[in-house]
């Protein structure tokens, strides 16, 4: 799951804004694809030329720009991801015929992890729920193609519904993340509301939002 980043000009400040959101989770970006859309930003746009090299400076890993030109002259000394492709079709893709899927294991439904996850350390499971049956460290990750089940306190990052599960769910006993997410919408530490923090929660979409509600 990558993340997209899309620059809004003034340069300036939105440079300012993403300084503020690294201050408050240093962790955000760690390890994390991130995709750059530069679809808002013009070719003479202030500050352009610095814009890749400053994100790279702050550890930021691209792995596709879209919505800009190596042929612009303020785009001359970036550099640019591996493979780069402009986000631009290049003609008709043939794709070779799969084979159909096997069908799922049933043993395959859930993972279960029977200690705690702890800081440093990350959990996948693309088949189905996670469940640990202790607590999620600080600087600790759970992803999941279903849900994710705590029952002890989430500190560190939930990633569920990872390829698409929209109806997948995070649920814990005390909420303390540092990042939740389901089917790519997330929300940080800084954007729970406070009543949920600390408590039993479970975190679902409703539409295109993120919503944590009480468990009991």
């Amino acid at each position: 799951m990558a993340l997209v980043l899309s620059p809004e000009p003034p340069l300036g400040d939105w440079m300012a804004a993403l300084d503020a959101q690294i201050a408050k989770s240093a962790a955000f970006f760690d390890a994390k694809p991130v995709v750059l859309d530069c679809g808002l930003l013009t070719e003479d746009e202030h500050g352009l030329a610095e814009l890749v090299p400053a994100l790279l400076d702050r550890g930021i890993r691209l792995i596709e720009i879209e919505g800009a030109d190596p042929e612009w002259p303020a785009t001359a000394d970036w550099t640019w991801p591996r493979g780069f492709s402009g986000g631009r079709a290049i003609g008709a893709v043939e794709i070779p015929e799969e084979a159909p899927p096997p069908p799922p294991d049933p043993s395959l439904a859930s993972l279960v992890v029977d200690e705690p996850v702890r800081s440093g350390q990350a959990v996948s499971f693309a088949d189905g729920d996670v469940i640990i049956m202790g607590s999620v460290a600080s600087g600790a990750e759970v992803s999941a193609g279903g849900s994710i089940h705590v029952y002890g306190t989430l500190r560190g990052r939930a990633l569920a519904g990872v390829g698409g599960n929209r109806a997948a769910r995070i649920m814990c006993r005390r909420m303390c993340a540092e990042l939740i997410a389901i089917d790519g919408f997330y929300m940080t530490a800084d954007d729970m509301p406070a009543e949920r923090v600390g408590h039993s929660t479970q975190a679902r979409l409703d539409g295109e939002s993120l919503v944590l509600l009480p468990i009991d």
